[in-house]
């Protein structure tokens, strides 16, 4: 298996998903607790890591056992078909990531205490049935919601707790106000789905995947992907507002807004896999990072 290869089959791409919002937690532990413990972090990320790769190749492994559409999407459609991969050596990684990420885990619970447990079971189970069993997550209603929060909110919050274990409360106004700063993150890594269940709309009909998409239709599903993005930026107003945020992240929509309305027009004009799901992918990573930055850049001269 050739590096691109490898790094299609973990979507590589993809990754800016579980990296932003994990920058995201050690930003907002900084300039609410001053407080980080770079060891932890970057074992938790390991881990984070591991474990996104992971739970892509088991989607990619599932889609392709799956597959009721064998001559089209299952020969040359899903990678494993399409690069002429053995099942079993995909498998063989599959289970090399899971294990190292599970390893890491249980020594961040050593070291943290129960709670991350709790989490990371959460996080795991969560991963697995995205494309698992019978009736796998992502080929549910509940995809977008499941990898949004997921992702979105578990990593940040894990990551905030992890560098601040000793001090982190429990109470509910602590974990909304994580919940809302890293709201933004969630619906757009939301959109990530919704984008490519648009996109995807005729191959998931002929594969039996009844998504989101399947329920309300495509063209509630671009109002819905809008309303996302509007959403996003009205909480990061709003979590400014209560002072979770610094000021300087207005700045964020300033830049951002216009960008924003451009990509929404080009997937509301065409729902193509290859043309128009990177419009979501762009928007994630552009806002996510200037959220990020700017975040950033106060946490250490403001």
């Amino acid at each position: 298996m050739s590096l691109k290869v490898f790094l299609e089959l973990v979507e590589i791409k993809a990754k800016t998903a579980s990296v932003l919002p994990f920058l995201l937690g050690i930003c907002f532990s900084f300039y609410h607790y001053n407080h980080l413990e770079p060891s932890l972090s970057l074992v938790f990320f390991c881990a984070m890591f591991l474990f996104n790769m992971a739970v892509d190749i088991l989607d990619n492994y599932n889609d392709y056992h799956h597959a009721v559409d064998v001559t089209d999407y299952k020969k040359n459609t899903n990678i494993i078909g399409r690069e002429h991969l053995n099942p079993k050596v995909v498998f063989l990684w599959l289970s090399c990531f899971t294990i190292l990420a599970a390893l890491l885990g249980i020594y961040l619970v050593y070291k943290t205490g129960w709670p991350l447990l709790i989490l990371g079971i959460f996080c795991f189970f969560i991963g697995i049935a995205y494309s698992s069993g019978p009736r796998p997550l992502s080929a549910l209603p509940l995809g977008e919601v499941f990898s949004g929060f997921t992702m979105g909110f578990m990593i940040t919050l894990i990551c905030v707790y992890i560098n601040n274990y000793q001090a982190f409360s429990w109470s509910w106004s602590n974990l909304l106000a994580i919940f809302l700063i890293s709201l933004p993150n969630t619906l757009w890594i939301a959109n990530l789905m919704l984008a490519n269940n648009l996109c995807d709309y005729e191959e998931d009909e002929k594969n039996h995947r009844t998504t989101l998409v399947h329920y309300i239709g495509v063209k509630n599903g671009l109002y819905l992907f809008a309303f996302n993005n509007i959403l996003a930026f009205a909480s990061i107003l709003l979590a400014i507002y209560l002072g979770l945020l610094p000021l300087i992240l207005v700045l964020l929509i300033i830049f951002t807004a216009i960008f924003v309305w451009k990509q929404t027009r080009l997937l509301f004009a065409k729902q193509v896999k290859r043309e128009t799901f990177i419009c979501a992918v762009r928007i994630l990573a552009l806002c996510s990072s200037i959220q990020v930055f700017l975040f950033g850049l106060n946490c250490l001269f403001f």
